[in-house]
């Protein structure tokens, strides 16, 4: 058994380590599962083609709308000139004195809307840059203002947000994009006011230091070259973001903000009228996979959402999109290598929670005091860290215990929607490790190094995210879900 845990570890390190090195997660992760299955004295190509394989096939079944139509929308956006939009809209409505709310609120208002982060950071860097050096402020701050407003409660707290991060944990539970949606308010609130309290007091002592904007780069990495670090991390492949067209043009800002709010629209529309309303009980046939509307509903209404931002994009802004047939095709090209990647760590995860010494893990983190959203929680953040991706991570905690939570659910009363919102926030703290492939490619846009800006984004990315998820956990425990 002890064996069989150190294969279950050093698994996770090859899989860290080489994957931060830029080794494509494709091969890394059956590797990673190959090493853990050899140590524990079991069958590796069984484990390989069965375990391995039928688990990363079931996560591409559902979730490769999601990856799919994620990806094209934040492609449409960025070549109709609608992110650059919002972003110069943001510029001259706050200006350079307040150029880090600026950059916050403009990162916030296009991945709420279900823009892709790697489509965000491509557009914010160059506009933050321009906003940095108006207000002589430290290019250094930068990436921690557009981890902020990119990847912390617009992806894990705010309700209804398209992240595919929120969509994970409904297949699992039952839940919606809304779950938890009072909890979920107060988490993105923690985020948001320390994030901003701590850059401001960054922005205030390097003021009075005398220090101020540099032209300086840190990092000259060409950001496509990262796309295998980047790949777990959220679902656009970086590469795609120079093919197509990019319209010259930009369209009026009530334009480019009309999309966004039809994507949050239609999520909310569906999850509380539409669906309830259907009758769906032919999915319990065979012919539809015995399935029920509790397991794929959120999916659907996050589907729904994207495909009708879409088209109305396109109907929006056909004149600005030089190149409409290459602009798809880039998007669609943009989410395939992201959806394998993070399909393979799960694949490794299903190994893993197949072999005999995972149930020394499983009794371990079910034994931590504190209850079973601590429970969830620290499996959650545990394993995001290792793997660097919030979705990946969540993903194999989910399958390894998610079915024991709904047990413990069932005895307790403990409400699924809960479970959801804690699962989604824990995923989203320790992600932010330096080998994660959103931190290298923010650092890399911006021209910053690790040594220059890490501090800041592990305090509005990690530190800001993990007092949300205490307070949640802590609001959850005495009052349940709300």
């Amino acid at each position: 058994m002890l064996l069989g845990l150190a294969g279950i570890l050093l698994g996770l390190i090859v899989l860290m380590v080489l994957a931060y090195r830029g080794w494509t997660i494709l091969l890394l992760a059956p590797l990673a599962a190959a090493i853990a299955a050899l140590f524990a004295g079991e069958p590796l190509l069984a484990h390989w083609t069965q375990t391995f394989m039928g688990s990363a096939a079931g996560f591409l079944a559902q979730f490769f709308p999601l990856f799919l139509l994620g990806a094209l929308f934040g492609k449409l956006m960025d070549d109709s000139g609608s992110v650059d939009a919002i972003a110069e809209f943001m510029t001259n409505t706050l200006g350079p004195q307040r150029a880090i709310l600026a950059v916050v609120l403009a990162g916030a208002m296009v991945t709420y809307g279900g823009v892709s982060l790697f489509v965000a950071f491509f557009v914010l860097a160059p506009m933050g840059l321009a906003l940095f050096r108006a207000g002589n402020i430290p290019r250094r701050l930068l990436p921690g203002a557009i981890a902020l407003g990119t990847s912390t409660f617009t992806m894990s707290a705010l309700p209804g947000t398209p992240a595919i991060q929120n969509a994970i944990p409904m297949p699992f539970f039952g839940t919606t994009p809304f779950a938890a949606p009072g909890l979920g308010l107060i988490a993105a609130l923690v985020m948001l006011t320390f994030g901003l309290w701590w850059l401001s007091l960054r922005q205030r002592r390097s003021e009075r230091a005398g220090e101020g904007f540099s032209d300086d780069q840190s990092v000259a990495d060409d950001p496509v070259q990262l796309r295998e670090v980047a790949s777990t991390a959220r679902e656009f492949d970086p590469a795609e973001l120079r093919q197509g067209a990019h319209s010259l043009d930009r369209p009026p800002i009530g334009l480019a903000v009309l999309p966004l709010l039809l994507v949050v629209g239609v999520n909310l529309l569906m999850t509380a009228l539409v669906l309830p309303a259907m009758d769906t009980d032919y999915l319990a046939d065979p012919r539809w996979g015995g399935s029920s509307i509790d397991s794929v509903g959120g999916v659907w209404s996050v589907a729904t959402a994207l495909m009708v931002g879409s088209i109305a994009l396109v109907a929006l802004n056909l004149g600005r999109l030089p190149n409409l047939r290459d602009s798809v095709d880039a998007g669609a090209n943009a989410s395939v290598l992201p959806v394998l990647s993070v399909a393979s760590l799960v694949g490794f995860g299903a190994v893993v929670a197949a072999l005999p010494a995972f149930e020394m893990v499983r009794e371990w983190v079910l034994g931590v005091g504190g209850g079973p959203l601590v429970s969830l929680a620290m499996a959650t953040n545990v394993l995001a860290a290792l793997t660097g991706s919030a979705s990946g991570g969540m993903t194999i905690a989910l399958q390894a215990l998610g079915p024991t939570f709904m047990e413990i659910s069932a005895a307790t009363g403990l409400d699924p929607q809960l479970m959801h919102r804690v699962a989604v926030i824990a995923s989203g703290t320790l992600d932010s490790l330096p080998h994660n492939g959103a931190v290298v490619t923010m650092l890399a846009v911006c021209g910053c190094s690790h040594r220059e800006s890490y501090l800041d984004v592990v305090m509005v990315a990690v530190v800001g995210a993990l007092l949300a998820l205490a307070v949640v956990i802590g609001l959850g425990t005495l009052f349940g879900s709300f």
